[in-house]
């Protein structure tokens, strides 16, 4: 089959390869998934140029943990009823070898989830790290139904799904974005208010618009960079969740302003969710995907050959939505 690896870390265009390897065969509890799409996610990037050190030790990984595609054949325990289901792929490359940069993947069945005919494979490529991430930092401390949620990098891929996740949850969204394109992209996925975190009012104007004048939660693209603003507008008691520390990689706590306000810190990575967190993120992506009402952006599209333009898309930033590998 044809597929997409590297054998050593480092720029993408230098690492990455195009060639053919062996098709592999499902196993026990496996599904063998014919792939249309991979999504590109910055934990992938992030492996191919050396964050994971031990990642080659047994030798060259076909990167992505995202995709979609179709199932062709099942291995033992697996019901034959799933061959020809359309899925979309979430974990395909952790603590694994073998991603969805290929023509063909093998995986859990668990981890190949059934994808509406109504919905197209490369929206199928988006689902799993962003849409998961974000269903995780909304709701893993429970309900936010009648709470204010502030969005920190709404117009992100993960914060544009978790918008969306708490106006289903019943919250008051409040969406932080630095332009006007980001703050329409924020509208557009219902937050309630935009506010700019460029601006020296940035602090007041988030207390300003959340109910109370405090918020309850926090999804935060950048914990440490935005600590110091996060203390400034959370309530007594509130959470925040974070799935990146871009700005400050090792941020200092302040411990004891945060015990004295009761605060929760939750640090979010789709592969360390528990399973049950899993099962819940898919069942709510099932119904919305069914009813119509998740909103997904595609920013780019690169062939397989050109995967390495997708590796760098990732890292250039600058723009809203998911980038998608075709696969020939």
């Amino acid at each position: 089959m044809k597929a997409a690896w590297f054998d050593r870390f480092g720029p993408a265009r230098e690492v990455l390869q195009v060639g053919e390897i062996d098709t592999p065969s499902p196993g026990h509890g496996e599904v063998l998934v014919r792939l249309e799409t991979s999504g590109v996610n910055p934990s992938d990037v992030k492996k191919r140029a050396g964050s994971f050190p031990n990642l080659l030790e047994d030798g060259f990984v076909v990167p992505h943990s995202d995709g979609a595609g179709t199932i062709e054949a099942v291995g033992a325990g697996v019901p034959a009823a799933r061959i020809d289901q359309r899925v979309w792929i979430y974990q395909a490359q952790f603590t694994r070898r073998f991603g969805t940069a290929a023509q063909y993947v093998t995986l859990p069945s668990e981890r190949a989830v059934r994808l509406p005919d109504h919905v197209g494979m490369d929206v199928g490529a988006c689902l799993g790290i962003p849409a998961m991430t974000a269903h995780r930092c909304v709701f893993a401390d429970g309900p936010v139904s009648d709470q204010a949620v502030l969005v920190t990098g709404g117009a992100g891929r993960v914060g544009y799904y978790a918008i969306q996740w708490a106006k289903y949850g019943g919250a008051t969204v409040v969406a932080t974005a630095s332009n006007d394109a980001a703050a329409a992209d924020c509208r557009n996925a219902g937050a309630d208010y935009v506010v700019n975190h460029r601006s020296d009012k940035f602090v007041e104007a988030v207390r300003d618009a959340a109910p109370g004048g405090r918020v309850d939660r926090v999804v935060d693209v950048d914990f440490g960079g935005n600590l110091p603003h996060s203390l400034e507008y959370i309530r007594v008691g509130g959470v925040i969740a974070s799935y990146a520390s871009g700005g400050e990689p090792e941020p200092k706590l302040p411990f004891f302003r945060m015990m004295y306000m009761d605060l929760t810190v939750r640090a979010v990575i789709v592969y360390a969710m528990p399973e049950a967190a899993k099962e819940e993120a898919i069942d709510d992506i099932s119904d919305l995907l069914e009813q119509e009402l998740l909103s997904h952006r595609i920013a780019h599209i690169v062939r397989l050959n050109d995967i390495a333009r997708g590796h760098e898309l990732i890292e250039e930033a600058g723009f809203a939505g998911c980038v998608i590998v075709e696969i020939d």
